[in-house]
């Protein structure tokens, strides 16, 4: 658990950095530094869908995920939820909301966030997760500096997220196939982007509803295993 613990602690750190960065910071490069978070954003999803899709064997499975898992978190209304949740918080910044899911997908959705947990489990190797905390450091930092110390609720989420990884492989061993891995990896992507694309105000496309699309493939492995035992 040490990756995970020194991960956590990076975005704390970042977080609390940026927010106090944030008020020597003009309001003209506040916008900057809001739309370089976006493009970010964007690269980031793009990248991540673009190295997955080709090794993909299931290539409309994720279209699949998006449909149902969109509808799914819309009849829930996650992101209406989580908004008003958030709003209790911190009623002076509306875009926290915002702010702390782009920085949960950011954390949390991404090969090194995955695989590192799982490598630490199993081989006490922690260099994945030194490498995320590294980019996360930064990540927190120009987060907060846009959104806010507010933004420093995102490390206990991943700190559940990575620690649950951590715990179920300890457990049951290695037994997530590369295969849902990937599958995993191109919707998450695909999150990510619309996360830029609402920074940016180009399209709300409300990415919280759009969560339950990440449980999608793992119940379609599940449900091949028992019904093809493979």
């Amino acid at each position: 658990m040490l990756g995970t613990l020194v991960n956590t602690l990076t975005i704390i750190v970042g977080s609390t950095f940026g927010h106090f960065v944030k008020k020597g910071i003009k309001k003209e490069y506040q916008k900057v530094m809001f739309t370089a978070m976006g493009l970010a954003s964007l690269a980031l999803g793009f990248n991540a869908v673009s190295n997955h899709l080709p090794k993909s064997q299931y290539p409309v499975l994720f279209i699949i995920s998006l449909s149902i898992g969109g509808l799914i978190g819309t009849v829930i209304d996650i992101d209406g939820r989580f908004k008003r949740l958030v709003s209790r918080f911190s009623s002076s910044n509306s875009n926290l909301a915002q702010g702390l899911s782009t920085g949960i997908l950011l954390y949390c959705i991404g090969t090194l966030s995955i695989v590192g947990p799982m490598l630490s489990a199993l081989y006490n190797d922690n260099t994945y997760l030194f490498t995320n905390a590294t980019l996360d450091l930064v990540t927190s930092a120009v987060l907060a500096a846009t959104y806010g110390i507010g933004m420093i609720l995102a490390a206990p989420v991943l700190f559940c997220w990575q620690g649950s990884i951590y715990l179920l492989t300890s457990l049951v061993g290695n037994v997530i196939p590369d295969a849902l891995m990937t599958e995993v990896s191109i919707v998450g992507g695909i999150l990510i982007a619309a996360s830029g694309l609402g920074i940016l105000e180009i399209k709300d496309c409300k990415t919280l509803n759009l969560l339950p699309s990440l449980a999608i493939p793992v119940f379609f492995f599940i449900a091949k295993y028992f019904i093809f035992g493979v």
